[in-house]
């Protein structure tokens, strides 16, 4: 599955200067279909491999991933990081309060 579409490279992209405010859109979230691990994307560098966003791992914080690294990613059974391709963008704002609340986004 491919992680960063077109659409969504567009999107993120068009973030970019908004760093980390939270007023800005999460565009796409990534999960693992096995365990543990969420990532929510707010934003990319154009021509960067590097995205911020917020990373519900071990801890719920915002910071920088590599959509590349979660590309390569093997997972038992040959499962690999999906899409959520029903996603639907949301303010960043609400997707850290609804996982800081222990909901699911």
């Amino acid at each position: 599955m491919k992680l960063m579409t077109k659409t969504i490279q567009r999107q993120a992209e068009k973030q970019y200067e908004q760093g980390s405010d939270m007023n800005q859109k999460v565009v796409a979230k990534y999960f693992n279909p096995a365990g543990t691990g969420t990532w929510y994307l707010m934003n990319t560098e154009p021509g960067s491999d590097y995205a911020w966003g917020i990373v519900n791992l071990f801890d719920i914080e915002m910071g920088s991933f590599s959509i590349n690294e979660l590309e390569s990613i093997s997972l038992p059974f040959g499962l690999k990081i999906e899409r959520d391709m029903y996603f639907e963008p949301m303010k960043a704002k609400d997707v850290w309060d609804r996982l800081n609340r222990g909901e699911h986004v």
